[in-house]
Parts: C-alpha cells; sequence; structure tokens
C-alpha cells in the first residue's frame, strides 16, 4: 500500500513510518519540522517539506504522492501551551488538518487513519475508559482533536471516506533507531531518563496525596511500537470507527521512577510539588475494541519493557536527533 504519513518526522510518526516500510508498503512524509527531525525520518521514505499554510500545498503534496492512504500524526500537543495560544491549536489541528481531509476526498484517497487522543474524553466518569464515555474535553487541545473527529465523522457519512481515530494515552519507548526527542519535553519518562543520564539534577513529583495506593498519580503507558501496530491494522479494508489503544494496565508516578531506577541502575532524585490544576487521579484505557475487532495484541505491555528500550535509545542518542 502507498501511504501518505503527516507529522511522520516526529516521535509517533517517525516508527510508524519505520513499522510501514518494514511491512512493504512504501511511504512519502510530509512534515515542517517545527517539532520533528529531518534524521528522524527513515532513509526509505520519500520526505515532502511541508507548508500546509501555503494555499493548496496539502492538496499538491497528496496529488504527488498519489497514497492509497493518509496516517495523520502532524498536530500541536502541549496541553499546557494550548490553554495560553488556542489559535495555534484550533488552526494547525482543525484548519490544517480539514485542509488534509479535503485533500483526500478530492484525491480519492480511500483510508484515512487519524491519531487521536484521550483528551477529547476529559475527566472520565469511569475507569478504565471506553469508546462510550461522553466526550468533554477540558482543554483546546482535547477539544481541537474531538472537532476533527466530527469533521471525520461527516466526511464519511457525505463523501465516503472511511477512517479510523485512535484514541490514546501516554506513548513511550523506541525502537532501535527512532526515539523521543521534544524541544519541550513534557513526558514524565525521558524526563526521569535525563535525569539517570545526568542530565537533570532531579525530576518532580506533582501531587502525593491522590486517592491512589502511592497517592500519585496514574497513568497508562503504550510502546511507542504497540502504536505504529495499530495504526497498521487501521489500514484494514472495511475497519472503521473510534479505538481506544492501551495497555489496560495503570502506572503511579513513583512506580515509573522505579522503574526507570531499575532499568538504568542509577538512583533517580524526585521532589515533590502540589498537584497540578486539572490532572485526575487515574487515566487508564479499556482497549477491548482494539483487540476484538481490529486484532490488536500490544508486545509491549510491561512497563519495564518500554522504559528498557527508551533507556536504550537515550544511551545511544544522549542529546537526541543531531539537527
Amino acid at each position: 500500500m502507498n501511504v501518505f504519513v503527516t507529522g511522520g518526522a516526529g516521535y509517533i510518526g517517525s516508527v510508524c513510518t519505520e513499522e510501514l516500510l518494514n511491512a512493504g508498503h512504501s511511504v512519502t512524509v510530509y512534515d515542517n519540522l517545527t517539532e520533528g527531525h529531518r534524521s528522524a525520518v527513515d532513509a526509505r521514505a520519500k520526505f515532502i517539506f511541508a507548508k500546509p499554510e501555503q494555499d493548496g500545498n496539502i492538496l499538491e503534496a497528496v496529488k504527488f504522492a498519489k497514497p492509497d492512504a493518509i496516517l495523520h500524526f502532524a498536530a500541536s500537543a502541549l496541553v499546557g501551551e494550548s490553554m495560553t495560544n488556542p489559535k495555534k491549536y484550533f488552526h494547525n489541528n482543525l484548519v490544517n488538518a480539514l485542509k488534509l481531509a479535503d485533500a483526500a476526498v478530492e484525491c480519492g484517497v480511500k483510508k484515512f487513519v487519524f491519531s487521536s487522543t484521550c483528551a477529547t474524553y476529559g475527566p472520565p466518569d469511569r475507569v478504565p475508559m471506553t469508546e462510550d464515555l461522553p466526550q468533554r474535553p477540558i482543554n483546546p487541545y482535547g477539544e481541537s482533536k474531538l472537532m476533527f473527529e466530527k469533521v471525520l465523522t461527516w466526511y464519511h457519512e457525505i463523501h465516503k471516506l472511511d477512517f479510523i481515530a485512535f484514541r490514546y494515552f501516554n506513548a513511550a519507548g523506541a525502537s532501535e533507531k527512532f526515539g523521543e526527542h521534544h524541544h519541550i519535553e513534557t513526558h514524565i519518562i525521558p524526563n526521569v531518563l535525563q535525569v539517570a543520564l545526568g542530565q537533570k539534577k532531579q525530576c518532580e513529583i506533582y501531587g502525593t496525596d491522590y486517592p491512589t495506593p502511592d497517592g500519585t498519580c496514574i497513568r497508562d503507558y503504550i510502546h511507542i511500537r504497540d502504536l505504529a501496530q495499530a495504526h497498521m491494522l487501521g489500514l484494514t479494508p472495511g475497519k472503521s470507527g473510534f479505538y481506544n489503544l492501551g495497555n489496560g494496565d495503570g502506572y503511579s508516578v513513583r512506580q515509573v521512577i522505579e522503574t526507570c531506577e531499575k532499568v538504568t541502575g542509577k538512583k533517580i532524585r524526585a521532589i515533590e510539588k502540589p498537584r497540578r490544576a486539572g490532572d485526575p487521579p487515574r487515566l487508564v484505557a479499556a482497549a477491548d475494541k482494539a483487540i476484538n475487532v481490529l486484532g490488536w495484541k500490544p508486545q509491549f505491555p510491561k512497563l519495564e519493557d518500554i522504559v528498557s528500550t527508551a533507556w536504550a535509545w537515550h544511551v545511544k542518542h544522549p542529546t537526541g536527533y543531531a539537527d
């Protein structure tokens, strides 16, 4: 299959591109490199430097690639920033995504796979979280993703664009070649591993009085290669709709730090800080639908396995990508 991958120079998109190529697909990556890295694009893929603000640029790129399917990863994804600069999030995550959906329709693309987020749910009514929960996002990031989910629903109804939207939780880990290097790092595992690498003096624990076994927040972590496999399964003809992705097992902040200490063999200093506003005590996915309908089966369900792959990549790339 010929696949067009937006955001293919980013963390998740780069590993998905690698997995697609390993499976025999051809890939064109479209990325403006504001968050991604040119050296994170697999050399076997074609690369188009994206200029989505230019009229017709996305349509021109899709026409050039002639894809059978589109995997859409490109997005602004910092929750805190979305609360101070909502325009950026609605423009990039909705307006530019709408241009992509229009290009898919005009070019006759048969499948659209969207990298969505659990942030569309907001604080959940119950945990583990299933796809039928009410969606009440509490920040512009989650709202922008939910708005594009609605666009895809109507484009499916009106234009017959077949789509799958994956709502997932905390992506983590690495492949042998590609890993996590954000310009602004907000994810807990790389931040903790930076302490083990000697790049930071300490990591932070925000809130120790939650109603959880050790008082810290519990989150669901999913290996980046398992995410990539799910997105490839999403290319299956006839499969559509919304799917949660997660391991179904949550780990607390303290458990993450302890696991990083075990994997690295280093003592990691952590300081306790007050809760951050809006952090729910526990977010864990129920991924039964993806397992039963798509045949998805995570290969790295344990946190130690996830951290081990991340650590191996960071040791080889202590400063991330060269560019």
